[in-house]
């Protein structure tokens, strides 16, 4: 049987969309090499703005999460041991094509 978006229910649609932000999440933890810049660089968007979007859809419920708690929800540890453990320094050239390209979000 095969489903669309618009075939599915409103509760399995959410258990899809959440199994896939996990998988997101996870992937994202184990590819510590892959470093936010680049990912905003070539996506638009990196681990802080997915730690940003969690927490305002915490706040539209009614639930306070600081940023570092968001943070550490989307790192899997604080985002300082993450930066500490993982972080490089960016080429000139990745710092010119982020202040070219960057999101306005």
């Amino acid at each position: 049987m095969s489903s669309t978006p618009e075939s599915l229910d409103t509760a399995t649609q959410t258990e899809l969309e959440a199994a896939a932000f996990r998988q997101l999440v996870a992937h994202l933890r184990e590819r510590g090499d892959v470093q936010n810049i680049d990912l905003m660089n070539l996506a638009g968007f990196c681990r802080n703005c997915l730690a940003n979007w969690y927490r305002e859809a915490a706040e539209a419920k009614g639930i306070a999460l600081s940023k570092d708690e968001s943070r550490e929800i989307i790192y899997g540890m604080p985002y300082s041991e993450w930066q500490n453990r993982n972080q490089t320094e960016a080429s000139p050239e990745t710092l010119a094509a982020f202040a070219a390209n960057r999101p306005d979000h």
